[in-house]
């Protein structure tokens, strides 16, 4: 699953895809979000760790769980 956060009072985005369902994902943001943490760990399929800010959390995107097609279309 491909995951984009946006960080405020930046012009970039944070993109990188991960193994993990989408419902844990959004399960550790609402989480920390509600908790008031100071940080969100992230995990990608390369094994990079990302900590991002809750504070500084503009918007996080979650794509589709579906994995790419290769080859032709008939």
């Amino acid at each position: 699953m491909e995951i984009r956060i946006g960080i405020a009072n930046t012009g970039r985005e944070l993109n990188f895809e991960t193994n993990e369902p989408a419902e844990k994902v959004k399960s550790s943001v609402s989480t920390a979000l509600d908790d008031g943490a100071t940080h969100v760990s992230f995990t990608d399929v390369k094994g990079n760790s990302y900590m991002v800010p809750t504070a500084s959390l503009a918007f996080v995107e979650f794509g589709t769980e579906e994995s790419r097609r290769v080859g032709f279309v008939a």
